[in-house]
């Protein structure tokens, strides 16, 4: 977190993202093999890096909406750098995100994205089916997101970018994984849950929403 080579606007994320305490949670160390999937500018991509060093690898993908929409120019910057040598750069569709060459990996992370694969029309089974191969048994799905209101289910994924914590879990746990544990350490008990809470709209209240942390494993480690 305190490396020198960070950019301010990074480190202003930090408060709202607790990435010290995330990345501590899903147990992410030297030498692992990780990926993650709609990885925008790179925010999470860069300390994941950082933390599986020169010895892991980082699988990184992006969708061509998200990179025509925003990501194309600050994620091309950003794997400039050379603390993003570990990073391998995947364009690809969220059903399939991750190529043959991806697997026996030790975590996958989806951090505030989930919601987006619903309005995208994403084959979440399929996608969910194709983390859940691509990881080694035991491994990690690391899945954060907005939390949504009691009984809104899917209603409000596009217009609040909120999903209710229970559709996660339950289609997370079709695919044949276990929740294996969750956090609270990016809960917000007075986030009333009814405004929107994706970046370019939160403003002021980015980082302030009340948001589900959930690990879910491959069972058979």
């Amino acid at each position: 977190m305190d490396a020198a080579d960070r950019t301010e606007a990074d480190r202003a994320l930090d408060p709202g993202r607790k990435p010290a305490e995330t990345l501590a949670f899903f147990g992410i160390q030297p030498g692992m093999k990780v990926a993650e999937l709609m990885a925008g500018g790179g925010y999470t991509a860069e300390l994941l890096a950082r933390t599986v060093g020169p010895t892991g690898v980082v699988y990184a993908q992006n969708n061509r909406f998200v990179l025509e929409r925003f990501a194309e120019k600050p994620w091309s910057e950003r794997l400039k750098k050379p603390v993003m040598k570990p990073v391998v750069r995947l364009d690809r569709e969220i059903d399939d995100p991750l190529p043959p060459e991806a697997r026996d990996l030790d975590a996958v992370f989806l951090i505030l994205f989930y919601h987006d694969t619903v309005w995208l029309e994403t084959d979440r089974a399929a996608m969910n089916r194709a983390i859940f191969r691509a990881l080694k048994p035991g491994g990690v799905f690391a899945v954060i997101d907005h939390s949504g209101r009691d009984g809104t289910g899917i209603t409000e994924v596009k217009t609040l970018h909120r999903i209710e914590e229970k559709v996660v879990r339950e289609e997370v746990e079709r695919a044949g994984f276990r929740l294996a544990a969750e956090a609270s350490f990016l809960r917000v008990p007075s986030d009333t849950r009814d405004w929107n809470a994706a970046p370019m709209a939160a403003g002021d209240k980015r980082g302030m929403s009340d948001r589900f942390v959930l690990k879910f494993v491959k069972p058979g480690g």
